[in-house]
């Protein structure tokens, strides 16, 4: 995928997660059962934006020719255990906190992608790598639809929680 193709990706996923959740009365922002399990819209833009800030993290380690921390945690841990303690990280925020900080970080992946170019985008992502640097970010942000496509594998849910809490 082009580096513009993942960022309009992103932005456009990202424009309707967001769009359901503002259906949402307040108060379901932190109730949990989102997707049948115990997170609550507030805890998925968490992980969302937990994802995005192990893509930027990805992105300054590799711009110095070292091992992105997505890597080193990966090598400890699994996606599930990564997941549970982001979540918990955050969870003390409150919902409009949460949606602030999620919107920022989001807010500074497309601008690191905006200001990557192609050709970097085009190279491994270090120096003795064989994988493109698009293709690295893709794995980090993707999800079951494809690169890139993390919130969407969230949508679903998503709308299955906005219809069983009316606005």
């Amino acid at each position: 995928m082009a580096r513009v193709q993942a960022a309009h990706v992103l932005a456009t996923d990202r424009t309707e997660l967001l769009s359901l959740l503002e259906r949402l009365p307040p108060r379901a922002m932190t109730q949990a059962g989102l997707g049948g399990g115990e997170w609550s819209p507030k805890d998925l833009l968490g992980h969302l934006e937990s994802w995005e800030e192990h893509a930027l993290g990805a992105l300054e380690a590799w711009s110095r020719g070292a091992r992105a921390p997505i890597d080193a945690a990966f090598a400890r841990s699994s996606v599930a255990a990564l997941n549970a303690d982001e979540v918990a990280r955050k969870a003390r925020r409150s919902a409009p906190v949460a949606r602030r900080s999620a919107e920022q970080t989001h807010a500074r992946l497309l601008a690191a992608l905006r200001d990557l170019g192609d050709a970097a985008w085009e190279a491994p992502a270090k120096p003795r790598g064989r994988k493109r640097l698009g293709h690295r970010l893709g794995s980090i942000l993707g999800g079951p639809a494809g690169p890139f496509r993390h919130d969407a594998a969230h949508l679903p849910d998503v709308r299955a929680f906005v219809e069983l809490h009316p606005g």
